[in-house]
């Protein structure tokens, strides 16, 4: 046996056996995540002052000198990942925009192969394969595999079924995914149409009609099917199916599969083979059932186990749990981008003729920009809380308490929603942010764009997991006066009468920065949005048709509860041991700026409402715009503590070294059409057509 493959046997035994814990490992569908939170202000306050054209190329952030600020745990790991893929030339991506469909499938397949190789010679950790996968930066099927096939069988197979087929998935013998969503039916997911019969004479199930969910590459999937024994349906279930022989990967009989075709953009997601998937009176044994919940025996009956059915959420809080983190990290990849062509860019300036002003150093840039600088952090910030309340709900769950569950469900779906939602839109404003040069493929946006806009679909539509909030919170308020108080990010509502009374102490804008004032604004915000809507859903006989009308109104209250989460984690955080000198004052600036940005985005709510009076609205507005200036001298240093290499942002004007337009010049001469100097087609069809008009002209 190879060192290599030994490594790979060891590493698979630590694995599995881990009976039904759910990894804690950044394997996602889709994986970003804000790397090296330290903040490097150099000795002029972290600007990058452009004075010349000439000195773009050469300006440095001195990053050895006054280094402030934390390290992550995995710093050190994501750092080493990071300079390894950009060091690899097999992970370049400078060329995907120019690739055919075919081609860039093809390259996706290398580059992963070529991962996975890397990974068993180098004996690389799962930390570190995860974080190496990451920086490869191409959604490809290993996300789904690592993502949701893994942690669907950790989640809901027994222990049996768990030794038997995560080896087979950690060494890659067989790849995964996971087959949900139909052509029909998405976030419906008791409305599936396929179904899987149990046949006793055969001890077998049978599966019919189509889910979709895959292309070209898995040879298995978690199948999520309406469970039919005895003629009796007992509801949707997973299944382990085998697609395609590991032989010669055809597909398997009764099984038509295939890819569905180009996605948005040009390279972006175009990588994933995403697929369709159709079964004709397909086959598979009893004993792939998932059955650590609920098991059929060999005759046919459903037998439910000792573990609860609520164990299985657990997987749902930990993908929803990761997209929030990788909110984060696509939105501080876009605003690094932004902000430093920001500062490399001048427009306009003296009528003397002197310096042109960096467009970094306008108001009207500063106020879109740096509302998204510190959302990047506020996300991250509260992505950190998701992780812990993820491993409290899990330890909890192992001790069947099921008490903070619907919380949890409730804070991952609400803030999948707010965050994803907020970085696509956050993603297209810094490309108008980049100006003209910002729609170029070469800046890194739009195929930044394109890649991550599905998070607002995936893993739940964000308008169907804020209806679930509204739910959560419609019932929190119904019980308010039952005594039974509520915990967690609803303890708020437990003051909901004197929330309901309270008026702003806000006199002079210098009272926004008190934290207990920005917290009290929200909190009030989001009790009286609850309460109104409550009180009109009492109004309906029909409480579902009531909240079908509403609905529109409640999705409002939804995100006034899930943003007030998102500030007072922001808070909190700022309440803790932040080493560094000055980084927790540039973080304060940031979360002043982030509250009172949402205040002014949202002030219908905050006005009609009564939280805030017309007079408090200009003083938080005028204050607002004061600390734009604060975060100005530092704007440089806080995106360049996210510690991202050249090659992983993938954008001509995010460069570090500011060397923007020789670079924009150079990439403009690798697209091939400028491979010839006289187009294809000239003879063709434009020199008829112009000897045609010089004809016409004489007469």
């Amino acid at each position: 046996m190879s060192s290599a493959q030994g490594f790979l046997n060891d590493w698979v035994e630590s694995r599995v056996g881990l009976g039904s814990n759910i990894s804690n490992s950044r394997n996602t569908s889709v994986s970003y995540n804000i790397k090296g939170c330290w903040i490097p202000l150099t000795d002029n306050g972290g600007r990058r002052s452009l004075g010349s054209r000439e000195e773009q190329g050469s300006v440095r952030c001195r990053r050895d000198e006054d280094r402030l600020g934390w390290f992550p745990p995995h710093f050190d790991v994501s750092d080493r990942m990071a300079r390894l893929v950009a060091s690899d030339p097999v992970f370049r991506k400078d060329n995907r925009a120019m690739l055919s469909r075919k081609e860039l499938f093809k390259n996706t397949l290398r580059k992963a192969a070529h991962a996975w190789k890397r990974i068993i010679e180098l004996r690389l950790s799962e930390e570190e394969a995860s974080e190496m996968r990451f920086y490869v930066d191409e959604p490809a099927f290993t996300d789904l595999h690592w993502g949701m096939f893994v942690p669907a069988i950790k989640g809901q197979g027994t222990e049996e079924q768990q030794q038997k087929w995560l080896p087979l998935a950690y060494k890659m013998q067989i790849i995964g995914c996971y087959a949900q969503t139909e052509l029909g039916h998405g976030s419906n997911v008791q409305g599936l149409e396929t179904t899987a019969t149990f046949d006793p004479e055969s001890d077998e199930f049978s599966f019919i009609w189509w889910p979709g969910g895959l292309g070209k590459v898995s040879t298995h999937a978690v199948v999520y099917a309406r469970l039919i024994t005895e003629g009796q349906e007992h509801g949707v279930h997973g299944f382990i199916v085998q697609l395609r022989s590991l032989d010669d990967h055809m597909p398997l009989p009764g099984i038509t599969v295939g890819d569905i075709g180009m996605k948005f953009g040009t390279g972006a997601y175009n990588t994933m083979d995403n697929g369709v998937l159709r079964f004709d009176n397909v086959r598979i044994p009893r004993n792939q059932m998932l059955m650590r919940v609920m098991r059929v025996t060999r005759e046919g009956k459903c037998v439910q186990s000792n573990v609860p059915r609520q164990l299985i959420y657990g997987t749902m809080v930990y993908v929803r749990q990761t997209i929030v983190s990788d909110a984060s990290s696509a939105l501080s990849r876009a605003v690094c981008i932004a902000t430093r062509y920001s500062a490399v860019r001048r427009q306009f300036g003296p009528q003397d003729g002197g310096v042109e002003t960096q467009v970094i150093d306008y108001k009207t840039q500063q106020s879109r920009l740096f509302p998204l600088l510190a959302s990047a952090y506020a996300f991250r910030f509260v992505g950190e809380w998701l992780k812990w309340l993820y491993l409290d709900v899990t330890q909890r769950l192992q001790a069947n308490d099921f008490s903070t569950l619907p919380e949890a469900h409730a804070c991952t779906a609400g803030l999948k929603s707010l965050t994803t939602s907020a970085t696509a839109d956050a993603i297209e404003e810094c490309r108008k942010l980049c100006g003209g040069h910002g729609y170029l493929s070469s800046s890194g946006l739009p195929e930044l764009f394109a890649v991550y806009v599905p998070a607002c679909t995936y893993e739940g539509d964000n308008v169907v997991l804020l209806l679930q909030v509204a739910r959560f919170l419609m019932k929190t308020v119904s019980q308010l006066g039952s005594g039974k108080k509520p915990v967690g990010t609803t303890a708020y509502m437990a003051r909901a009468e004197d929330l309901l009374q309270s008026r702003c102490s806000v006199q002079k804008a210098e009272d926004w920065l008190k934290p207990s004032v920005i917290l009290e604004a929200f909190e009030a915000r989001a009790v009286r949005m609850c309460v109104a809507c409550a009180q009109s859903l009492s109004k309906f006989q029909n409480p579902e048709e009531g909240f079908l009308e509403l609905s529109a109104d409640l999705v409002e209250a939804a995100i006034a509860h899930c943003q007030l989460i998102v500030v007072s984690k922001f808070i909190e955080k700022l309440q803790q041991d932040i080493p560094g000198k000055g980084v927790k004052q540039q973080l304060q600036i940031l979360c002043y700026i982030y509250a009172l940005n949402l205040l002014h985005k949202h002030l219908g709510d905050f006005l009609s409402t009564g939280c805030i009076t017309p007079k408090q609205a200009s003083l938080a507005n005028d204050h607002l715009r004061s600390l734009y200036s604060k975060v100005r001298p530092n704007a440089i240093a806080l995106v360049d503590a996210f510690n991202y290499t050249d090659h992983f942002l993938g954008s001509v004007l995010g460069r570090y070294d500011g060397n923007v337009y020789p670079k924009l010049y150079e990439e403009a001469w690798k697209d091939p059409l400028n491979d010839s100097v006289v187009p294809d087609g000239y003879q063709e069809y434009i020199r008829p057509m112009l000897k045609q008009q010089l004809r016409n002209a004489r007469l």
